[in-house]
Parts: structure tokens; C-alpha cells; sequence
């Protein structure tokens, strides 16, 4: 039986975007912008972990406080660092 964990990579963007209470478009441009990084598939599809979802509620809860996404960004990358 396979192990998963919080950065095992399970969601496609409808189901990340449900999760995280954002609109899938919302998450291909934190792509973009490199606010978070889900895993690609051989097709490119993206996939989230927990991990990714979690990062995307940070965002949302740091952005409804209105923290600029430039901002969020960097703290993205210190949460990654830890």
C-alpha cells in the first residue's frame, strides 16, 4: 500500500482550488507568479499536495488582511526555506 503525505502530490486544480477556497484560475496565476509550485504531470498537468494547499490558504488569509502579493511571495519562499 502506497504512503501518502503532506507533499505527496494528489490534487488536480479543481479539487486544490475547493480546498484552499479560491478559484482555479486564482492558482494557475500563483503559479505564475511563483507563490507556490505544484508538481507537473507527464501530460503537465498540475498536481497540489497539502502542503500547496496549505501555502494557499496562508496566502488568502495573509491577502484578506491586505498583505501585497509581493509580500506574500516573500514569505512563501521563508516558509519554504524552513
Amino acid at each position: 500500500m502506497t504512503e501518502f503525505d503532506e507533499n505527496t502530490p494528489l490534487f488536480v486544480i479543481s479539487v486544490a482550488a475547493e480546498l484552499a477556497l479560491m478559484h482555479p484560475q486564482t492558482l494557475r496565476q500563483y503559479d505564475r507568479l511563483g507563490l507556490v509550485s505544484p508538481r507537473r504531470t507527464l501530460g503537465q498537468s498540475r498536481r497540489y499536495t497539502m502542503r500547496n494547499v496549505a501555502q494557499l490558504r496562508q496566502i488568502a488569509a495573509l491577502s484578506a488582511e491586505g498583505v501585497s502579493v509581493s509580500y506574500t511571495h516573500l514569505r512563501a519562499h521563508e516558509t519554504e526555506a524552513d
